[in-house]
């Protein structure tokens, strides 16, 4: 039952270039490339233009986020993606598909996707493999621009997947729910930068780095082999559930890896350390660098 309820998170390349192939995608499927790259290594916006996937749009997470506050790809006001992600052509009744062209395979799709169903939506899947393995199968792409009509989509935040920085702070002491940072091992332990950061973790947190949750290949690890990742580093799915990182982004693949064993309600700290580093009191900032120094 779990799978049935639960696979619609992930739709393979074959499903996906079977509805392309059927000329589905249109009001009722939209596909979106919500690739994003630092600056100087890679230009997302020019490469989706050169080639993607045939009737896709380019979802820009630097154009869908509050640019009022000072970290990173913080959540837009519900106003601010309904009238975004409507003029792709998304409405209420569309099934979404995401994805993004990194190396791993899934880097900033899992954000998109919990946007999605942080705004109250929640038929949209990620693609497994990302574009990486769209093309190394041998998948139709494209450099035509779609046009999408526009729709109306209506938001509504669902508060219970999001959590602020003073529910964290009160967290520390109630350990009213579990935290797990998704960074790499070096950075959760403090014991190198975070693209220029000062480096640790919150206080009680767990480290899942969210590469782990993705094949050599690039895809999604069956579901077995992820509750067992869970049970082994002793993270109770039963129990709430709150993921964070460097600035909330794969933080979603822990969103996605437990929804996909049937834990539909993990909450993400969309401040992540980005915003803990530089609100949290010095003892509640975690890091090896400090103690050995």
């Amino acid at each position: 039952m779990a799978a049935q309820v639960f696979g619609r998170a992930l739709v393979s390349a074959k499903w996906l270039s079977e509805a392309v192939r059927a000329g589905r995608v249109g009001a009722s499927l939209r596909v979106l490339d919500a690739s994003w790259y630092p600056p100087l290594e890679r230009n997302a916006r020019r490469e989706f233009a050169e080639r993607h996937i045939p009737g896709a749009s380019f979802f820009d997470i630097e154009e869908c986020r509050d640019k009022s506050s000072p970290y990173d790809f913080m959540l837009p006001s519900e106003a601010h993606f309904a009238d975004y992600v409507g003029h792709l052509g998304v409405g209420n009744d569309t099934h979404v598909v995401v994805y993004d062209g990194d190396e791993l395979g899934t880097f900033y799709a899992p954000r998109a996707w919990w946007m999605f169903r942080a705004f109250g939506h929640q038929e949209v899947s990620v693609l497994n493999g990302g574009f990486k393995n769209w093309v190394k199968e041998g998948h139709p792409v494209t450099a035509e621009v779609s046009q999408p009509t526009p729709a109306v989509f209506k938001a509504k935040l669902d508060k219970a997947l999001l959590k602020t920085f003073e529910e964290m702070m009160e967290n520390v002491g109630s350990k009213q729910f579990q935290v797990v940072d998704s960074r790499p091992e070096g950075r959760f332990r403090g014991t190198e930068l975070d693209q220029g950061l000062e480096s640790g973790h919150i206080p009680g947190a767990l480290n899942m780095p969210f590469s782990t949750f993705l094949t050599e290949t690039g895809h999604e690890k069956s579901m077995e082999e992820i509750k067992q990742m869970f049970r082994e580093k002793k993270v109770d799915l039963s129990k709430p559930l709150t993921a964070t990182c460097r600035k909330g982004v794969t933080a979603c693949h822990i969103a996605l890896a437990a929804y996909l064993c049937g834990k539909p309600d993990v909450s993400v700290y969309d401040g992540s350390w980005s915003e803990w580093f530089h609100r949290a009191p010095p003892q509640y900032k975690v890091s090896e660098m400090k103690r050995n120094k």
